[in-house]
């Protein structure tokens, strides 16, 4: 059977921009017990939509599997933890802005001090939380890192596909593998649920995974084996 390339590269990218969705809407806002139900209740994160052999993309499909296995309390559990995590005015365990690890120190120093605002204005983009959540917050990131992926998509230029390629390692570079590392080490050590010990394991490793992928023409790299049937 002859594999349609674009089509397996393009399935492969949308499950990477699936698990980002999901993984920003849980940083971003307190879990709902729709949520709950939708994700782990139904079993969707029982398979993940893409497999991989990083071992940190491996940690979290086993964290997440594992995780809300009491689905009553669940909802109740997940509210305090976001809470503690990410919400709190005070004392706030994991806090989920760029400019925090900036400011901190905490930031890799070889990378530039532009902010992530100015990389949105590049493409004309504004988030429609504007005035409401910071533009460096991570849910904000991870979602303009998918439109960047979707971009990518629809080009039909091989110069142009390349140049996208540049820009998507650039962003995650600059602004996500920047700081990341160390906003997982805070998740893992004050989490108090499987739940976001997954969620933060899996940005991680997603962010690592599309970096790597997008290091050279993708028709080189992707295998039929990185999408789940």
């Amino acid at each position: 059977m002859v594999i349609d390339t674009n089509s397996q590269k393009h399935n492969i990218l949308k499950g990477y921009n699936m698990l980002l969705y999901f993984a920003g809407s849980m940083i971003m806002h307190k879990p709902s017990e729709e949520c709950v139900v939708d994700f782990w209740k139904n079993g969707i994160l029982k398979k993940l939509p893409v497999s991989s052999s990083n071992p940190k993309f491996i940690k979290a499909a086993s964290q997440l599997r594992d995780s809300c296995i009491d689905k009553t309390i669940c909802v109740k559990i997940l509210r305090e933890d976001y809470v503690r995590l990410f919400a709190r005015k005070e004392l706030t365990l994991a806090p989920a802005y760029e400019s925090l690890y900036r400011i901190n120190g905490q930031l890799n120093s070889s990378h530039p001090s532009a902010s992530v605002t100015e990389f949105y204005n590049s493409y004309g983009w504004e988030s429609k939380f504007k005035g409401k959540i910071k533009d460096d917050h991570l849910g904000i990131e991870l979602f303009f890192l998918t439109i960047l992926i979707e971009k990518y998509m629809v080009l039909d230029d091989d110069a142009c596909r390349g140049e996208m390629r540049k820009e998507i390692r650039r962003f995650i570079d600059h602004h996500i593998l920047s700081w990341i590392p160390e906003w997982n080490k805070k998740v893992q050590d004050h989490s108090n649920t499987l739940c976001f010990k997954g969620i933060g394991t899996l940005i991680l490793a997603c962010s690592e995974d599309i970096f790597s992928l997008f290091d050279q023409d993708l028709s080189t790299v992707f295998s039929i084996d990185n999408l789940k049937n």
